[in-house]
């Protein structure tokens, strides 16, 4: 019991060394993601993209501006960012960054790095309440131990050097 107690607080001490760490990394693996973007449905990388700026209501890492300097602009030489950049309510919008108003200003990295923050709250307090629970396991079983030392009913059988 003491062994998971130890255990869980590990795991929260890991958790909360990964709220810190995920910012940076998430920084640098949406960056390569964004490079790699083709605008193909079948690529990983550009469905992830697309869900990610759907359901987030995002564009861009930081902005939508950030387009601007991926190689899948540079190559449709368009002047637009992917479809799923544009707002739910703008029935019109064809991506165009001359009309910023249609596309979703906030960057993706900040909602990402937020919501895994959130994620990774939940596993802590659950890994708390888990090592509190053991916590008061060990407790009650210490009250047990304690007065059953000082009860005279409470008597060890001894046969032939064995307990009994």
């Amino acid at each position: 019991m003491g062994q998971c107690g130890i255990t869980s607080s590990k795991t929260v001490l890991v958790f909360l060394n990964l709220i810190f760490w995920v910012e940076n990394e998430v920084d640098r693996s949406i960056q390569k993601v964004y490079k790699t973007y083709n605008g193909t449905n079948p690529d990983a990388a550009s469905r992830a993209i697309d869900y990610v700026q759907r359901q987030l209501h995002c564009c861009g890492i930081h902005n939508y501006s950030d387009w601007e300097n991926t190689d899948w602009f540079k190559e449709t030489k368009n002047q637009s960012v992917p479809l799923s950049c544009c707002r739910e309510t703008a029935s019109s919008c064809n991506g165009s960054l001359a009309n910023p108003s249609d596309l979703y200003a906030e960057g993706c990295e900040a909602l990402v790095v937020k919501k895994l923050q959130e994620i990774m709250m939940h596993v802590i307090w659950a890994a708390l309440a888990f090592a509190a629970i053991q916590l008061l396991g060990m407790l009650c079983a210490c009250i047990v131990l304690c007065r059953r030392s000082r009860d005279p009913a409470y008597e060890l059988l001894i046969t032939g050097g064995a307990y009994a």
